[in-house]
């Protein structure tokens, strides 16, 4: 008997349909009814999100992304109202507007007139119109929110971020890049140090300050006294941050990554204290702090040898350092030293003799190493990543 595709089940045409990707989907839809019917089944288009120009308007537009139970959307182009998209997709979990500029304050508090409890997922990034008076929106009407991205928003204050602790509890991830207004007051908001004011976001998991040039050590009190369940805290080019706030982070058990990148006053007593406390670090990030030198490394090699990623970009340390350092390592897994000018082949042989786990290295700009150490480099049982950028043989064999 000879069978054909057409007398599958529509259960098993939409399992065929979910491995597809998302154009592909649209096209299997356009086939023949059957088909059409099988590509909206829900599980199809589980966990995708949906890209949209919202130029002009499409009555069928948001009809179809519910049948086929989408609840992420990104908009692409927003020429357009938000509140239509809010009141076509009143399930709506993720809403990514990323980029859009002409985003108003106006414009955010016509689409949040109400609760949207479903709404998980907001990313405003580079909305450069975005105030304070947008947060108070958000602090409102969508409690259940746990990742807000705020990057790029350089009109939010600490007055922002007190409405954002009064009334975002669930919060776990906050994206505070370049919001250059924010202090150590806003800061303290956010732990819940105003209790009379606000309780603050004491969940939070994941929060990044990069470029908040006005946050000083007292901030990091702050965070070490309320913000218990941090994970990754992200500081890089914060200025103001300096080796005594170091001492604040050292004793938060949850703390799994730290960066530190170009945070100039961190130099080799900051990473004592990081070390010598009862952190249990996978992530550090020290790149470009140019008072970090071969003593952080023996430092690290004593008490944060659980590391998996460490990024020494253009530190000042040497293969006496990295000697220091690798016969603890040994659960290393990511090194990044490019542009440690001081590093040689010798270190490379330490490197490769060492740490046997290390599966990506970075050595952009190691203008002493040779092919030599680059041999040894290469004879690392797991490595998938090298990066040889500005790399140098011998004089008669220059790369670059």
């Amino acid at each position: 008997m000879e069978t054909h595709i057409s007398a599958l089940f529509p259960e098993i045409l939409a399992m065929i349909f979910s491995y597809l990707d998302i154009k592909d989907k649209g096209r299997v839809a356009q086939v023949c009814a059957a088909w059409r019917d099988a590509s909206y089944h829900k599980s199809v288009w589980r966990g995708l999100e949906a890209k949209l120009h919202l130029r002009r308007a499409n009555p069928s537009l948001f009809p179809s992304l519910q049948t086929r139970g989408i609840k992420k959307v990104q908009i692409l182009s927003l020429r357009r109202s938000l509140s239509y998209v809010i009141q076509g997709m009143p399930n709506i979990e993720s809403l990514n507007l990323s980029g859009c500029y002409n985003l108003t304050d106006n414009g955010l508090g016509h689409a949040f007139v109400q609760e949207i409890p479903s709404l998980l997922v907001l990313n405003l990034s580079l909305c450069k119109q975005i105030t304070d008076s947008s947060l108070g929106r958000i602090a409102q009407f969508l409690k259940n929110l746990q990742f807000l991205d705020l990057g790029g928003c350089s009109s939010i204050t600490n007055t922002g971020l007190l409405l954002v602790a009064w009334g975002l509890h669930k919060l776990k991830s906050l994206n505070l890049r370049s919001c250059r207004h924010v202090s150590d007051v806003g800061i303290g908001h956010l732990a819940g140090m105003t209790r009379s004011a606000a309780e603050g976001c004491l969940s939070l998991e994941n929060l990044t300050l990069q470029d908040c040039q006005k946050l000083t050590d007292l901030s990091l009190k702050h965070i070490s006294k309320g913000l218990n369940k941090l994970k990754v805290l992200n500081l890089s080019f914060c200025g103001g941050i300096s080796d005594a706030g170091m001492i604040h982070l050292s004793h938060m058990n949850q703390l799994w990554s730290v960066n530190l990148r170009s945070c100039d006053n961190i130099s080799d007593s900051g990473i004592m204290h990081l070390a010598t406390g009862t952190l249990r670090l996978y992530g550090l990030d020290v790149s470009f702090c140019d008072k970090v030198g071969d003593e952080s490394l023996a430092h690290i090699a004593q008490g944060l040898y659980k590391l998996k990623s460490l990024s020494l970009c253009s530190c000042h340390i040497s293969d006496d350092g990295v000697n220091r350092m690798v016969r603890h390592m040994h659960e290393l897994k990511t090194l990044n030293i490019g542009q440690c000018v001081r590093i040689t082949d010798r270190g490379l042989e330490l490197i490769s003799d060492h740490l046997t786990q290390l599966t990506g290295i970075d050595l952009y700009g190691c203008t002493k190493i040779t092919k030599r150490g680059l041999e040894r480099i290469t004879q690392l049982p797991c490595l998938k990543v090298l990066n040889l950028g500005l790399w140098q043989m011998t004089e008669g064999e220059r790369v670059r």
